[in-house]
């Protein structure tokens, strides 16, 4: 089998993908799969192969060496932003009957965007931080946003991830600048409330055949928020499993459980909560999470006693069943 490992794209997270990319290559190598790294920047789309480089053929998803043409059978994406985790590479991948390892268009582009997502999850019940949306075209109000979600709040980009263009703003004069930061970033800016409490964060995994709820990550970002260098520089302490009660624990496994169901995920996915007290608030759910040595998922498959690669395999092997 010939398996394409999609990284970069044309987000800020760019380099985050071609480290979860050279991991995803060398569990699938060891897993037995024959792996092509394919870089995609904008219109560009290589394959790196040693030191040589070949294009590739976008109209039957391959590659040519000389006279021999590579044809891929299955993509593993791993693009972090726009466009593998926004429902546009799916789509792509759809068209021309190519399995993949993610969620497909529509999950994708509702859970990527992370107002509709919380709108979305909660006629369902599930507990989220109050929200408010604005746009480049939109005028908005400072008084009007601290009355409906109050300080602190966090205000972010609302396409994006790794905490790109993301600031926790606690005076009402720095809410201007903050919302400046997001729209360099994207054209949309998500503004929520602050919950204080424990942030947690549940990997899972359901095939045709089994559900595979990881153990629970206990975040403690040693300065304000889990922002980029906490994520990737060690500037938060992760720990596996969670330090929170045991049925809290399960019950939040259960949550993202049905989160996962009710936004049509497929593949590895993670879901981020805060627990306050005994209430958990979803936060926002990665479709194509990290998979970098830096990365919490790779951690919590190892906590619940597996290998990356045997976990990587099953979700393979679902596509085809």
């Amino acid at each position: 089998m010939e398996i394409a490992i999609l990284t970069g794209g044309d987000s800020s997270e760019y380099s985050v993908s071609l480290k979860s990319g050279a991991e995803i290559s060398k569990w699938l190598t060891k897993a037995g799969f024959s792996t092509h790294f394919i870089k995609l920047k904008g219109a560009d789309w290589i394959v790196k192969n040693g030191k040589e480089k070949y294009p590739v053929n976008k109209d039957n998803f391959s590659y040519r060496i000389g006279n021999k043409e590579i044809k891929f059978d299955y993509a593993w994406n791993i693009i972090h932003g726009t466009p593998g985790e926004n429902g546009l590479l799916q789509g792509y991948l759809d068209m021309l009957n190519i399995p993949y390892s993610c969620s497909n268009s529509f999950s994708s582009a509702l859970t990527f965007n992370k107002f509709a997502t919380k709108i979305y999850l909660k006629q369902f019940g599930v507990m989220t931080s109050e929200a408010e949306l604005i746009s480049r075209k939109k005028t908005y109000d400072t008084d009007q946003i601290i009355e409906k979600v109050g300080l602190p709040c966090f205000i972010k980009p609302n396409n994006g991830g790794s905490s790109f263009g993301t600031t926790k703003v606690t005076q009402a004069e720095n809410i201007k600048t903050a919302i400046s930061a997001a729209f360099r970033k994207d054209s949309e800016v998500i503004i929520e409330s602050f919950v204080k409490g424990t942030e947690v964060t549940c990997g899972l995994l359901k095939t045709s055949k089994e559900e595979l709820i990881f153990p629970l990550t206990e975040i403690v970002p040693k300065k304000d928020f889990f922002d980029f260098n906490a994520k990737y520089k060690g500037e938060a302490d992760e720990i596996t499993p969670a330090r929170i009660d045991e049925e809290i624990a399960k019950r939040c496994g259960h949550l993202a459980s049905e989160i996962y169901d009710l936004t049509f995920c497929k593949g590895i996915v993670r879901v981020d909560f805060i627990l306050k007290g005994n209430q958990l608030y979803f936060l926002e759910i990665n479709t194509i999470p990290g998979m970098s040595r830096e990365s919490i998922l790779p951690q919590q498959i190892r906590a619940a006693g597996l290998n990356v690669e045997d976990v990587l395999k099953k979700v393979i092997e679902d596509a085809y069943r």
